[in-house]
């Protein structure tokens, strides 16, 4: 067999109707994608100083600049779906949904930033009514995959997919089978995020001198698969960690009283800081996190309120932390590192580019270079 569509079909018990292929981010509607997915209620304090208003760390960061930066590892995970074909089962149709998820690090060697890692995965989404048999599922599918691998086809192009995942189907549950799919597959690139920061953390890579950055929020949600379900299980893994988000939701930003505080963050000035405000996680109960915000470009320059403002995050790992929250001069401390990250800039070159950190952008690119073609990875189907 030539078409790995035709084998999977085969093997499934399915028929395959050669429906048309497409990526996603091709044909969907442009929407905004926050990075971050939480309610901040701006009741608890999260350092130790009570702020009541911005911090200016101009000065701070100007002087800190002949030093080493803080920030050593740069991390960046990244997704491609697409729809592949529709497949029926028992009289109903299902879209098999296929991906490429990439995790990369660079590391930074003296004024260079060098790819230090990377991960990619080719993956294949199936519903899981697609074990006929009802064999042992993990069984099922890695044999599957195996024969998927085998596919001379794909020998030629030297492409080996790494996963055939699955996602559950519920008669009359109306939700869209498309979107479940990719679902799954985004929950795996999220655990090999955690996976690649685990790794740095398990060879004593990570210290108070030798920080990981990591591109979008560090508040992860539940997962029903992979490796590292439960964040707090793992939160000793991020004690050198800040998650920095370039998009955020204005409207989850609430004030004591619940009300809107989006203004605040909108009129920060130039190299100002917010007060820290501690969050503890409904996903995970006890998981507390410390998130403030900072500007870092002008806003006469930019095209929006919130261009030029990026929202940071660490996890509270120490009682003494969870307690009192972070010391504010470390806090002071790692907002200066991150406003002396932001030149150069990426102008031309992402629209984001007034939230982007250039060695983040350095890593998203360097990710997104090692995809196969959109092209070439639909015509293997």
């Amino acid at each position: 067999m030539n078409n790995i569509m035709e084998m999977i079909a085969e093997e499934t018990g399915g028929k395959s109707f050669r429906t048309f292929k497409y990526s996603f981010d091709s044909i969907r509607v442009p929407s905004l994608d926050y990075d971050d997915n939480n309610e901040i209620i701006w009741k608890d304090i999260g350092e130790t100083e009570k702020h009541k208003s911005p911090k200016d760390l101009s000065e701070l960061a100007k002087s800190i600049s002949k030093y080493k930066p803080l920030f050593t590892y740069f991390l960046d995970g990244s997704r491609r779906v697409f729809k592949v074909d529709d497949i029926s089962y028992q009289n109903q149709v299902f879209p098999v949904i296929a991906g490429q998820i990439g995790i990369g690090c660079c590391k930074r060697e003296s004024k260079e930033i060098k790819p230090f890692k990377f991960e990619r995965c080719s993956v294949i989404c199936l519903p899981k009514i697609a074990n006929k048999g009802g064999w042992n599922p993990q069984l099922f599918f890695s044999n599957l995959l195996q024969k998927i691998n085998s596919n001379m086809s794909l020998k030629k192009n030297n492409i080996e997919f790494t996963n055939i995942l699955t996602y559950k189907y519920l008669r009359n549950e109306g939700e869209n089978l498309e979107n479940k799919g990719i679902a799954v597959i985004q929950d795996l690139m999220i655990d090999k995020e955690k996976e690649m920061t685990a790794f740095l953390a398990s060879k004593n890579l990570l210290d108070q001198n030798n920080y990981l950055l990591k591109d979008g929020s560090l508040e992860y949600r539940v997962m029903s698969t992979g490796n590292f379900r439960e964040l707090r299980k793992i939160r000793n893994n991020y004690r050198w960690v800040v998650g920095v988000s370039k998009s955020f939701n204005p409207e989850k930003c609430l004030d004591i009283k619940g009300k809107n505080n989006s203004n605040y963050i909108a009129n920060l000035k130039l190299y100002n800081r917010t007060p820290v405000s501690k969050y503890t996680s409904k996903m995970f109960g006890d998981v507390s996190f410390a998130i403030w915000y900072v500007r870092i470009r002008e806003k006469r320059y930019t095209s929006n309120a919130f261009d030029g403002v990026l929202k940071l995050e660490r996890i509270l790992v120490t009682d003494e932390e969870i307690e009192h929250g972070l010391d504010s001069e470390e806090v002071d401390f790692i907002t200066a590192n991150i406003i002396n990250e932001r030149n150069p800039v990426c102008y031309g070159k992402d629209f984001r580019w007034a939230n982007h950190l250039y060695p983040v952008f350095l890593t998203e690119s360097y990710v997104k270079s090692k995809y196969i073609s959109n092209t070439l990875f639909l015509n293997i189907f």
